[in-house]
């Protein structure tokens, strides 16, 4: 029989603009002499002096609340938490809107730009980090993500008990996600169409790879209308790959407008530059509520600007 994990205690740390203190688990067995010098191998890309500044402040704590010092013994399988140290991040200059909210979830209509949950570099300026302070919700959570480029709809919840019911509506596929897409030039194929392929993302790469296998990515996608060397798609996906939409159109030659990854790899762009945003919205979520059995047909508000105005968006007139 299976054994349950026990539960971690909860963090003697309260957040800190809206992010949660990093919780570490000390293995169950090893050779290190102190807290600190486990820490300093786990963290060894924090940079030098890091971790013991962490200390010498007295930000390293364990589950009774209490500071712990740079000589304090390694206990196996104890708990510790602490803040990491966010560097100054560059504000992105849109607002997360709300599209519905109750007892248990929350709908946030998401900016390009902003990213969904603290991440990499970006930590304080995502959209939880945002709506846990601006709402006073400290303990909302992500059901899902959106990548940092992709505007539209994020599910929230409200309390961590909830969280797993409805992330399970997207492992199970029993949430519908409609995507709108720009972009230009003639697809391959004829559409309506679904394209299936087998995706992987390797741990080191920052593009997604098609690859000869079991097909993992299904996508519906549609074109809804035409103007010029212009068109705009419909994408419903029914599973949930890194890429995915982004990597199908690329595939069809009609690659998203603004994708910097698909189908070629650009330099990456200034954090201060919020010009040309990627042309996929997450416009639609149709789900029934786990827990109230109410259904939900939601909507973003938002449009994706290289289709209401292309020189607005581009600074320049498509290419035929």
């Amino acid at each position: 029989m299976r054994r349950r994990r026990t539960p971690a205690p909860p963090s003697p740390l309260p957040q800190r603009d809206g992010v949660d203190p990093v919780r570490v688990r000390l293995p169950g067995e090893g050779a290190w002499g102190t807290v600190r010098e486990y820490l300093v191998g786990r963290l060894s890309g924090a940079g030098e002096g890091v971790v013991e500044g962490l200390f010498r402040r007295g930000e390293v704590v364990g589950a009774d609340g209490r500071a712990l010092d740079e000589g304090t013994p390694f206990a196996p399988g104890a708990y510790v938490w602490f803040h990491r140290e966010v560097a100054p991040e560059i504000p992105v200059p849109f607002d997360v809107d709300v599209v519905y909210r109750d007892a248990h979830v929350l709908v946030a209509d998401k900016p390009h730009f902003l990213a969904t949950t603290p991440r990499g570099s970006h930590i304080t300026e995502t959209a939880l980090a945002r709506l846990r302070r601006t709402l006073d919700l400290p303990q909302l959570g992500a059901a899902h993500r959106l990548d940092r480029l992709t505007a539209g709809l994020v599910l929230f919840t409200v309390r961590p008990q909830d969280r797993g019911a409805y992330q399970t509506l997207f492992r199970d596929r029993k949430i519908r996600k409609v995507y709108e897409a720009v972009a230009s030039g003639e697809p391959r194929e004829p559409l309506p169409l679904t394209l299936s392929s087998r995706m992987e993302k390797p741990r080191t790469s920052l593009t997604t790879l098609e690859l000869p296998g079991p097909p993992n990515a299904i996508t519906h996608i549609t074109e809804t209308a035409r103007r010029e060397n212009l068109a705009r798609y419909r994408l419903t996906p029914e599973t949930g790959q890194t890429h995915q939409l982004r990597v199908h159109m690329a595939s069809l030659g009609v690659p998203i407008l603004g994708d910097p990854l698909y189908p070629e790899v650009h330099p990456p762009i200034p954090p201060t530059d919020f010009h040309r945003p990627l042309q996929l919205l997450a416009g639609e979520l149709h789900f029934t509520d786990p827990i109230t059995g109410r259904e939900h047909h939601l909507y973003s508000r938002r449009t994706l600007e290289a289709w209401e105005s292309y020189e607005a968006w581009a600074g320049e007139a498509p290419q035929a």
